[in-house]
């Protein structure tokens, strides 16, 4: 058998854990809900220039599998290797999601997306958020981030949201759980303001005239977002608790509104 025709089981990930092949150049996995308009969606960002997604390749006829590009590189996996956790890494994903943004315009609001991360309040203009920029869905090369794979909980929002939904996963803004993945030297403060640092999406934030942070939405209170709920996902990959990275009441609460302090853009 050549090693074009050689399944390979590809780890990370929680939702699809041993259920992502590759084989030569293509990546098999289960096919989201909404399948046909991610594809349109990753074959219309690299017509706009955006080479960090994978190319759409097919979708099976039952539509429960699809085929996509795979993506050369290396993806962080807990316990998260050094390289993958210094500032100028967080700061490059911030400017690949950035990118992704100024290519995401022109969202099809007829498709229904996945609301289990959406922006609750995703205004007139949005762009289609990633919403699940953790580090196992980030393909790095020398070092920094060159790709996002994973769009399966993309939806329309603010590019402000998927900032904040981004730093949930690398400040990080997690249960105490969940602490052992990531050094304990870490500076919050310092790793706060690097995905919003300039080359970073800022697109739908504003400066607060006292602090001079950056700051985006406020409390989404139309309740609490589960990462378990219907996907078999380990919940202290979220935020221990049912929550989204801008509820109350979850460990870190004041990390979190200290980043993005109450205010709409």
């Amino acid at each position: 058998m050549s090693a074009a025709e050689r399944y390979e089981e590809l780890p990370g990930g929680l939702s699809n854990a041993a259920r992502v092949f590759r084989r030569g150049p293509v990546v098999e996995r289960p096919a989201p809900p909404h399948a046909p308009a991610v594809h349109a969606h990753l074959a219309a960002l690299r017509r706009r220039g955006f080479d960090g997604a994978p190319a759409p390749l097919r979708i099976t006829e039952d539509g429960r599998r699809e085929e996509l590009s795979y993506v050369p590189g290396d993806v962080a996996l807990p316990p998260f290797p050094a390289w993958a956790m210094t500032e100028p890494a967080l700061r490059s994903v911030g400017a690949l999601l950035r990118r992704m943004h100024d290519a995401a315009r022109d969202v099809d609001r007829t498709v229904t997306w996945s609301a289990e991360f959406a922006d609750p309040e995703p205004g007139d203009s949005p762009v289609l958020c990633h919403n699940d920029v953790c580090p196992e869905n980030v393909v790095f090369r020398d070092g920094r981030a060159a790709a996002l794979i994973d769009f399966d909980m993309a939806a329309p929002g603010r590019p402000v949201w998927d900032v904040a939904m981004t730093a949930h996963y690398w400040v990080p803004m997690l249960d105490p759980g969940t602490a052992p993945s990531f050094p304990a030297s870490w500076s919050r403060p310092r790793r706060r303001a690097a995905p919003s640092s300039p080359g970073a999406s800022r697109r739908g934030t504003r400066r607060s005239s006292r602090s001079g942070r950056t700051t985006g939405v406020g409390p989404a209170g139309t309740g609490c977002r589960s990462g378990s709920r219907g996907r078999g996902v380990n919940s202290k990959r979220r935020c221990g608790a049912d929550r989204n990275p801008f509820a109350a009441g979850c460990p870190a609460e004041g990390d979190r509104r200290d980043m993005l302090r109450s205010g709409r853009p």
